[in-house]
């Protein structure tokens, strides 16, 4: 209990310190925590938070699985074929320095302002952190494995389900981690951008455009905020015990 109550005063002096500066500042306009606790409750009864992240993590995950179902087999190829990294890795290097949302205009021209334009953007987000690790993992296969593979005359189909796919799965796992991560950043920028909605849902980032748009709603808007952050926390967490019990053997969690 000493260890929880020590871990707890720092937030908690935050919390408290927030509440002072607000009620001194005496703005309007500057939301406390006493405000968006409120805020929170009645987001949370009404069901408009959890529809919203709902909405959100389903785009997220659709698109981190299109990013991984492309990347990790291409990094595969890549990483064991050195020819087929030299032609593509050029490509490959020319996209990746551009953000996710500087695309968005092509998207919504390409896609529409739909369910399929934000997993776009998702995916689009998480391919490279994949990409990347999982030709660096390849990489630094240990080469005695390849030369027993080889040896045993296994066809290079198999040695790379076999014995390139188990090893270089810790590096695979840490872009997975890293790709959530900005995928999930990715989604509140696409929808805030893009508006798509889903039913009665657009998503946490069509919730915080409207909060700022529309309503004035900032304590509606720090809940988003905290909403977010707390997801992507448990997001984290999913893929680092994935880490924990697929490759025990691996420090990279």
């Amino acid at each position: 209990m000493k260890w929880l109550a020590i871990r707890l005063m720092s937030p908690v002096g935050l919390l408290v310190l927030w509440e002072v500066l607000v009620r001194l500042s005496g703005s309007p306009r500057a939301p406390s925590p006493s405000t968006v606790f409120v805020a929170a409750g009645e987001l949370i009864a009404s069901g408009e938070l959890l529809a919203g992240l709902s909405t959100s993590i389903v785009r997220v995950l659709a698109g981190f699985v299109v990013a991984c179902l492309v990347a990790v087999p291409l990094g595969l190829v890549m990483g064991a074929v050195r020819s087929v990294e030299r032609n593509l890795d050029p490509v490959v290097e020319s996209f990746r320095p551009v953000a996710a949302i500087a695309i968005l205009p092509l998207v919504i021209l390409w896609l529409g302002t739909g369910n399929t334009a934000a997993i776009a953007i998702v995916a689009y987000a998480a391919f490279f952190p994949v990409l990347v690790n999982t030709i660096s993992g390849v990489k630094n296969v240990e080469p005695s494995l390849l030369r027993a593979a080889h040896t045993m005359g296994l066809s290079p189909f198999t040695r790379l389900h076999a014995v390139l796919l188990p090893a270089a799965m810790p590096s695979i796992l840490v872009g997975m981690r890293i790709a959530l991560g900005v995928a999930w950043t990715a989604i509140i920028a696409a929808e805030l951008a893009v508006g798509a909605k889903s039913g009665s849902s657009g998503g946490i980032g069509q919730m915080m455009f409207v909060f700022y748009a529309y309503s004035i709603q900032l304590s509606g808007i720090v809940v988003c905020m905290a909403a977010v952050g707390v997801v992507a926390f448990c997001l984290d967490r999913l893929v680092s015990l994935c880490l924990t019990f697929i490759t025990p053997w691996s420090n990279a969690r």
